[in-house]
């Protein structure tokens, strides 16, 4: 028999604990700026099998550090899902339907695939994501070994530009070096040569100077006779001379030879004189005597004053002779005697 009663109601899943509990009181959401901000980075929720109708994803939480390793992204992990039960989940609403809410789900979403992907590319470049770095932490740590492997080939590149600037540098001084010795030389070589060619020059003038002096001399002296054989030189040794040497220089020649002054002076002495035999004794301005020796005659007196050239007696042989010849002797003011040849040469005459 059917019962009066009225059927039981069906308990509500909005219970307290779903079987029956007290009821819960839902009151209207209504979204604000702040609470539909958009979150930074491209966040998709996964539609996931077993939620009721938008399978809606409440909450997942992402860490990320900073150390000295890298970064630290959660890309390992697997995303997780928080499910409720089917009795509250049935009655949710669907999220799309929420206002301000569903346009921020692209329609896309429901079919996007779970991918591991790490749920944030913080410290990634553009460049790196493109290459398809996803790992923040690898990234950091390639860019730091980049920046190294630079830092060495910068210090590279600068020590090697120093070695090639001190080798350069080097290079320069040695060139500089080489050339500095290289223009001394011909410095040296130009001084030496200009030495040279002053000495032969000062050779040359001191030369003329001589020659001059003794053209004029050859003007101003002369030799006692033009006509001559030498005999005996200075000097000589021999028994004939009683000092055991002779001190004169002998002129041989033909008897009467006109016996000729070897320059200007004065007649200090003038007749026999032992075994010079007849003897004339010409004093020159400075002192110098020449005596004139185995005269056959005299031709000037004591006190004359006789010129270059000018005849004072002639050749003979008188006196401790051999034969016909004249010993002439050239002695100092002091009395002693010299090689007249020595002398006659002094003053540009040649015997």
């Amino acid at each position: 028999m059917a019962s009066n009663k009225p059927a039981p109601e069906a308990p509500s899943p909005f219970t307290a604990d779903g079987l029956g509990g007290p009821e819960r009181t839902w009151e209207e959401w209504n979204p604000t700026a702040e609470s539909i901000r958009p979150v930074r980075g491209k966040h998709r929720v996964a539609k996931q099998r077993g939620l009721a109708r938008s399978s809606t994803v409440l909450g997942v939480g992402v860490i990320a550090a900073v150390g000295a390793g890298g970064m630290a992204t959660a890309q390992s992990k697997p995303p997780v899902s928080i499910s409720l039960p089917d009795s509250i989940a049935d009655n949710l609403p669907d999220a799309k339907s929420l206002p301000g809410v569903g346009a921020f789900m692209a329609e896309e979403a429901e079919a996007a695939p779970v991918t591991a992907a790490p749920l944030t590319t913080a410290g990634i470049t553009t460049a790196e994501a493109d290459q398809g770095t996803t790992d923040a932490g690898e990234a950091l740590r390639a860019r730091i070994l980049q920046q190294a492997e630079q830092q060495q080939a910068s210090a590279d590149a600068d020590a090697k530009a120093a070695e090639e600037k001190a080798a350069a540098e080097k290079a320069a001084a040695e060139a500089k070096k080489q050339q500095d010795e290289a223009e001394a030389a011909a410095k040296a070589k130009i001084a030496a040569k200009i030495a040279a060619e002053k000495k032969a020059a000062e050779e040359a003038a001191a030369k003329k100077a001589e020659e001059e002096r003794l053209a004029k001399l050859r003007a101003s002296y002369t030799l006692p006779t033009s006509s001559y054989t030498l005999t005996s030189t200075y000097g000589q040794s021999g028994a004939m001379w009683s000092s055991g040497q002779h001190t004169g220089l002998d002129f041989a020649g033909a008897a009467g030879s006109p016996l000729k002054a070897v320059h200007g002076g004065t007649i200090t002495s003038a007749g026999w004189s032992g075994s010079y035999g007849y003897r004339t004794v010409l004093q020159l301005e400075d002192g110098t005597e020449i005596w004139y020796a185995h005269q056959s005659s005299i031709d000037v007196s004591v006190g004359q004053q006789v010129s270059t050239g000018e005849t004072i007696g002639r050749m003979g042989a008188t006196g401790n002779v051999t034969g016909v010849h004249l010993h002439l002797e050239v002695r100092t003011a002091g009395g002693s005697a010299m090689d007249p040849a020595a002398w006659l040469n002094s003053k540009g005459l040649s015997v």
